[in-house]
């Protein structure tokens, strides 16, 4: 029967086919969606958050197309990390993302912001907006009425999911919610640890555990310090993907660089040179050339995404132009805040401090100096100690203080034991009791001692500090504010039977850390340019390279204007007990740092002086002799004593000590002809020092000549070999460690 012969059976027909069609919509599998691809049929840019509302444009900004793809439903991507230049589109990016995935890939997402002011501001200009122009959107929403639970500031249920906002500041609101999704933006402006301890970025990582296999994070933000910026560290450890366009001339590809972009002396023209054949481009060619290109990865086998891009590839009328970059940058010159923006802002690289570069580990590594631990060198003239308190062990530092504050690192070890114990703190008296020996001869003693009392021995401390049983132990605490000076004024602790202060209590002094990292970074940087003779600080071979990592384990943060911890670097002890030696060298009965140069030279009269009965005690085979004692001077009828009339001669190394001190002090002085012959006329001493005597007395000629220049370097050397040498055959050397090992414990 035909259907113009009976209707009815025609619209029956009809009927059953749409449903057929209905039904096999329902039950086929849903067709493959990319990101992008949905994004180009749904969204919609609103007035309020785009310079160009209206339908998205893939083609605008090719760039961000794979980055968004790697959150597709069938992507094999994990976890990607974006380090973008500003106004690039990492917001409408995200935005992207997250309408895409609820309502292709519906489940638990998390959008993460820095803090509670960025959240806010996040939600009200992307989110909202992003509701209000995209329908596919409202079509998922449980609710759009603003008095339904399902419909939070906040909090947004959907179908088959839920989308939750938090700030990074609350590490109660990081640690209640499971995410298939987490979204972090601003990555770089994370807090370094939270209030409890807690590692923001890690808290954020752990809420997608219960979604092994399917999970996916994105990362996405502008570099800050190198050093402390979390987005550069992860885009380390990337495949570090950048976007390769081909010349036009050559076909070579190459990433836009900023060293690439060339400009006229008077800044009015500006042009892009191909780093393989040389070729001119010029902006207007930039579209079809970024059109034509593509990501390449640096590092393939990385199980992260890396995406970097800098301010070079803004899409034509959407950002800066190149010649306005050029403006920018050549205003920021002489301004450290304006470059560090442009470097961060513009290039999207990380800022690195010109002092935090000439103070990296590899650099101090590379000059380290040939002399022993625990011996004392030639321009060692005091002697302090810093010690660090753990719940484990005491990390001690001894560093020797020579004119204008020179310092040398004569040891750092750790005592292994709980402080609250005894043990620990007699193997510590044990060592800042021991005598040091010194170059010249003699020894030298830890004058003063600083010790943390934060932490968990805090009464530890305070009661070995009221002991005195070293030299001027001082309970020290780190001081909050970061203008707090050196060294405080001790405050008394403890108080009498009757309630009042007692004076032979313990003091506490609080330490300006962040002056003294400050001062410390500022002389290890310079000492990158320095010869040997001139540095400021000095580092043995001995000490391994957990020590000079440690030492420079922190990095200058100019928002806190603290020093933070370096990312993923070693324990900073050294450092700490490096600010508490140095510290204490501000003690009211030392004060170094006011010393004058008479000062100086009564300390290092003192130990020559102790020198000089070391060696008047032993001859040259270390027996004992016989001194005798000196005639009682002649006196006149007024009882006032008159010169000696005999004069003892020098000893031989007294002698060879003094010509090179005067080398090394005062170079342009010449000699006298009274110095001369006293040195000449000594006597004792073993054949090498009577030798390198002889060598240099014969070249003391010349009244009028500077001695340092008739006594060069290649003379003076044997001299200072054996001024090096041991004092006596009795005294063993100290042991010498290998390079690159650690020293767990006494010597």
């Amino acid at each position: 029967m035909s259907t113009a012969a009976n209707p009815s059976y025609g619209a029956y027909a009809s009927a059953a086919h749409e449903i057929s069609k209905a039904l096999a919509r329902a039950i086929a599998p849903r067709k493959p969606m990319r990101v992008s691809e949905w994004a180009a049929r749904h969204r919609r840019l609103s007035q309020k958050g785009s310079a160009i509302p209206g339908e998205w444009r893939n083609e605008r900004n090719p760039l961000l197309v794979e980055i968004m793809d790697c959150f597709s439903a069938r992507s094999p991507v994990h976890e990607a990390v974006a380090m973008l230049c500003i106004q690039f589109g990492k917001s409408e990016m995200e935005a992207n993302i997250l309408g895409y995935t609820m309502c292709e890939n519906p489940q638990p997402i998390m959008v993460v912001l820095p803090g509670e002011v960025s959240m806010n501001k996040w939600i009200d200009q992307k989110l909202n907006p992003l509701i209000e122009e995209t329908p596919a959107i409202q079509a998922v929403l449980t609710s759009t009425n603003s008095r339904e639970s399902s419909n939070r500031r906040a909090f947004k249920d959907f179908q088959g999911g839920q989308l939750y906002f938090e700030h990074a500041g609350n590490p109660v609101r990081l640690k209640s919610t499971s995410a298939g999704l987490t979204l972090c933006d601003e990555f770089s402006s994370f807090a370094s640890q939270l209030k409890t301890g807690d590692d923001p970025g890690e808290l954020v990582d752990g809420r997608n555990s219960a979604f092994p296999s399917t999970y996916k994070r994105l990362k996405v933000g502008t570099p800050e310090i190198e050093g402390l910026c979390r987005i550069s560290e992860l885009y380390a450890i990337s495949d570090k993907r950048r976007w390769h366009w081909p010349c036009p001339d050559c076909g070579h590809e190459q990433p836009f660089e900023w060293a690439g972009l060339q400009w006229t002396p008077d800044a009015r023209r500006c042009w892009y040179v191909c780093r393989e054949c040389g070729v001119v481009i010029e902006e207007h060619q930039k579209p079809q050339l970024i059109a034509a290109g593509r990501w390449i990865p640096e590092n393939p086998g990385a199980r992260i995404r890396g995406y970097h891009a800098n301010a070079l590839y803004y899409p034509m009328g959407l950002g800066p132009r190149w010649l306005d970059l050029v403006h920018m940058w050549l205003a920021a010159q002489n301004d450290p805040a304006k470059l560090k923006t442009f470097v961060n802002d513009r290039l999207a690289e990380p800022w690195r401090d010109k002092t935090a570069a000439k103070a990296a580990p590899n650099v101090i590594k590379d000059r380290r100096e040939p002399y022993r631990l625990r011996v004392a060198p030639l321009g060692v003239l005091a002697v302090t100690a810093g010690v660090d308190t753990q719940d484990d062990r005491l990390a001690v530092q001894i560093i020797g203080w020579g004119r204008g504050m020179v310092a040398w690192v004569l040891d750092y070890i750790e005592l292994s034991g709980d402080p609250g114990e005894d043990e620990v703190w007699a193997r510590l008296t044990d060592l800042l009791n021991r005598p040091i020996p010194h170059a010249r001869g003699g020894f030298v003693q830890v004058e003063a001692t600083a010790i943390d009392a934060g932490g968990h021995r805090t009464e530890s401390v305070k009661h070995f500090c009221r002991q005195r049983r070293i030299r001027r132990a001082t309970c020290i605490f780190g001081a909050r504010p970061n203008n707090a000076p050196i060294l405080s004024r001790p405050k008394l602790e403890d108080v009498n039977y009757k309630g009042k202060l007692d004076k032979k209590g313990v003091n506490i002094h609080h330490v300006g850390t962040v002056a003294v990292k400050q001062w410390l970074f500022q002389r290890l940087a310079a000492d990158a340019d320095k010869p040997v003779d001139a540095r400021l600080v000095h580092i043995t071979e001995d000490l391994d390279d957990f020590y000079v990592d440690g030492l420079v384990s922190e990095r200058y943060n100019p928002r806190t204007n603290r020093y933070d911890k370096v990312r993923g670097g070693v324990r900073n002890e050294p450092l700490d007990t490096f600010v508490y030696a140095y510290a204490v060298t501000h003690h009211q009965d030392l004060r170094l740092h006011r010393a004058s140069s008479a000062d100086w030279d009564a300390r290092e009269q003192r130990i020559i002086e102790l020198a000089r009965s070391e060696w008047d005690r032993v001859d040259s085979r270390g027996t004992p002799l016989a001194v005798e004692p000196l005639p009682p001077p002649a006196s006149d009828s007024r009882e006032t004593r008159a010169a000696p009339a005999v004069v003892p001669p020098m000893h031989t190394r007294a002698a060879l000590d003094a010509i090179v001190t005067r080398l090394e002090r005062d170079a342009m002085a010449a000699v006298a002809e009274d110095d001369r012959a006293a040195w000449a006329s000594a006597t004792g001493g073993t054949a090498e020092e009577s030798a390198a005597l002889a060598a240099l007395v014969e070249r003391l000629t010349d009244s009028a000549t500077p001695i340092g220049a008739l006594l060069p370097q290649d003379i003076a050397a044997p001299a200072r070999a054996v001024l090096r040498g041991p004092i006596a055959p009795t005294t063993p050397p100290p042991r010498r460690f290998v390079r690159g090992t650690r020293n767990s414990g006494l010597r």
